[in-house]
């Protein structure tokens, strides 16, 4: 019977440090998905599927917090069915052990909610840009003083691409000349 634990964060610059340093304790073993989406099905990240075919009847799995188990509330909910069903303790940070029936019930309720606030996130975004996209259209300028929607411009495109050419220059060469990398060099001369 072994201590498993599984810790997802979404980007490359966060640290799985916050959620193994809360859950405390020695683990037998862990597993960790750093850079991968929560909108991705748990069995669909590289670290959780070496974990489903690793863990084994008696085992107890210990994450963070119930979102860490899939992309929505029924995702969430099947993989909770899956592990209990392979004889898996499920143990949440806050909550404890999960067991059949009640157990059950409680991580439907947290997953519905979690599911919930992903929605209004993904509504409060595309809020957000609706009103930069109204912002720029009137004034020039988002609604942040920004002055195009996403990332910001490295460089001028056409003038990157212009000297490329004129010039005869490589795109390392154009990369050193702008100080840019690789990848907006060739995106900026593509589009030119």
């Amino acid at each position: 019977m072994s201590r498993i634990a599984y810790f997802r964060v979404s980007t490359g610059d966060q640290s799985i440090e916050a959620q193994r340093q809360a859950l405390g304790g020695s683990f037998d073993r862990e597993f960790e998905d750093v850079g991968v989406s929560g909108a991705t099905r748990a069995e669909d990240r590289p670290a959780f599927s070496k974990l489903l075919s690793y863990i084994r009847e008696g085992d107890t799995l210990f994450i963070y917090a119930i979102d860490r188990l899939g992309r929505d509330a029924l995702d969430v909910q099947g993989m909770v069915r899956r592990l209990l069903e392979k004889g898996v303790t499920l143990d949440v940070r806050g909550l404890g052990a999960i067991g059949r029936g009640v157990g059950e019930l409680i991580v439907a309720v947290l997953a519905q909610i979690a599911d919930m606030e992903r929605q209004r996130i993904k509504e409060r975004c595309e809020a957000g840009r609706d009103a930069a996209r109204a912002s720029l259209k009137a004034t020039g300028r988002t609604h942040r003083g920004k002055v195009s929607l996403g990332r910001p411009k490295a460089a001028d495109a056409g003038e990157v691409a212009a000297w490329r050419r004129a010039n005869g220059a490589s795109i390392r060469q154009t990369c050193e000349q702008f100080e840019l990398s690789k990848a907006t060099v060739s995106r900026y001369c593509a589009a030119a």
